[in-house]
């Protein structure tokens, strides 16, 4: 554990907005792309892929198939977080981006239920890999000024793969081009050529020098930085806050599990509630959304995207628009009124459905009113547990509370909603939806009582590193 001095984070943290902060925001972001664009594709693909020249599934196992998309998505989170704090974002970025390929490619020639699954696991797997090592890396490379308002909008592009997916699933379900028995294979082979893409251009994007100096590597943390202020553009480089820290090569389970559960209790109960309650919220609806259009509402399968595009706009628009409030007004209050009015908004729009008083076109409307708040509050969730923790630690910490979350609020929702919908019970399904509206006024409760007043301030002040710490 050998001592360093270093004034790497507050240079980090008072650089210019630039041109290299935008490739950074467009390499490593493009993963919530790919996430939209794979849970979109699968659930505008769900009543073509019940048909018997496709997959002939039924809509319990395409919720099976979404929890199983899921529960890779959590085991990936868990080995690749544990990596990147040991090995290096990059190294980590590059590989799960991989894993993804590879498996999406492999989704395109499934052949029964099993295979479709096992390769959703695998997808999962890379693309949940994908939150940790690239959650952290933004948080350690982007200003503290504006921390918030750049991880909201990153988040919110989730939703432009949400419309990406959309529009392919018009085009290749439609009758006259394609068809629905190989328009849903090739709608997968075409996420692996843009996640090819993009790992061209993520291999360019530097190692986090916050996580270098955590582990000693004091000079190539310092040839970053000065390479990233000459792309900037920044030639003074002095006059800024030093901080001393030991070098902690690793940090042992037996100490993650202390600060989580001892040192750091209120922001582990917070940081688990708001992942678990969103996780629910969303897993829960859009992976069955199509279904709903199709049981519900009668809408033929190939214009189930249709009805994608605002439902998509809404949740990439608030983030966006909602984001710099997080930095301006403040964590606590912006992430308690996002959750209990995305929780309020969706009981009054699920009493509307179980009523009838709802079409298709105002379903669509509802929802994305309510999304256009609930994005935001999601995307506060994945801000919240990646900057209330040591900085040796934040990638697991990320994979954790994701895993958790997720496997309480996540896991359990397709499934059910699935089942619910397969049984055309308006009165089932309106208990499911209070239940995720119920949820995030909790959490919304437990934000405001136990949240960190964490905007526009360096993380190592949010929470000091281990190696800061006696």
């Amino acid at each position: 554990m050998s001592e360093i001095r270093s004034d790497i984070p507050a240079r980090l943290d008072r650089l210019p907005w630039s041109g290299w902060h935008w490739r950074v925001v467009i390499a490593l972001g493009v993963s919530w792309l790919l996430d939209g664009l794979e849970v979109t594709v699968v659930g505008s693909l769900g009543p073509a892929l019940q048909r018997p020249d496709t997959l002939g599934l039924t809509a319990s196992e395409i919720g099976w198939a979404a929890s199983a998309y899921i529960a890779g998505a959590v085991f990936g989170a868990l080995v690749f977080g544990r990596l990147a704090d040991r090995l290096g974002r990059k190294r980590m970025f590059l590989a799960t981006l991989i894993v993804y390929l590879v498996a999406t490619v492999a989704t395109a020639f499934s052949w029964n239920i099993l295979s479709f699954a096992c390769c959703r696991f695998a997808t999962g797997f890379g693309i949940g890999g994908e939150y940790a090592a690239i959650n952290s890396a933004i948080d350690e490379l982007i200003p503290a000024r504006l921390r918030g308002t750049v991880d909201l909008a990153i988040n919110g592009t989730f939703w432009i793969g949400a419309a990406l997916g959309a529009g392919l699933s018009i085009i290749l379900l439609h009758p006259g081009f394609i068809g629905p028995a190989w328009g849903w294979r090739i709608a997968f082979g075409l996420g692996a050529i843009l996640s090819f893409a993009i790992l061209l251009v993520r291999r360019h994007v530097p190692e986090s020098p916050r996580w270098l100096l955590t582990h000693g590597r004091v000079e190539e943390a310092e040839e970053v930085i000065r390479e990233i202020e000459r792309q900037v553009g920044v030639s003074d480089t002095t006059g800024h806050k030093s901080l001393s820290m030991r070098a902690l090569r690793t940090v042992s389970w037996r100490e993650v599990i202390h600060v989580l559960l001892v040192r750091h209790r209120r922001r582990a109960v917070l940081g688990l509630t708001l992942m678990a309650s969103q996780a629910f919220f969303y897993n829960a609806i859009f992976f069955t959304y199509a279904l709903m259009l199709t049981r519900f509402y009668g809408i033929p399968e190939e214009r189930v995207g249709y009805y994608i595009f605002p439902f998509a706009v809404g949740n990439f628009l608030g983030p966006l628009i909602l984001g710099r409030l997080f930095d301006a007004v403040g964590r606590r209050a912006m992430i308690a009124i996002t959750y209990s009015v995305s929780g309020i908004l969706l009981i009054a729009t699920a009493y509307a459905f179980y009523r009838g008083w709802l079409s298709a076109t105002g379903q669509t409307l509802c929802w994305s009113v309510i999304f256009f708040v609930a994005s935001a509050a999601a995307s506060s969730a994945y801000l919240t547990v990646s900057e209330v923790f040591p900085l040796e630690m934040r990638a697991i910490s990320i994979s954790l509370f994701y895993a958790l979350g997720t496997a309480l609020g996540g896991f359990v929702g397709p499934p059910l909603y699935g089942a619910m919908i397969e049984s055309g019970s308006r009165d089932g399904l309106f208990a499911a939806y209070a239940l995720a509206g119920a949820l995030m006024c909790v959490a919304a409760w437990v934000a405001w009582k136990l949240g960190v007043d964490a905007e526009r301030r360096p993380l190592e002040e949010v929470c000091p590193p281990l190696g800061m710490q006696p």
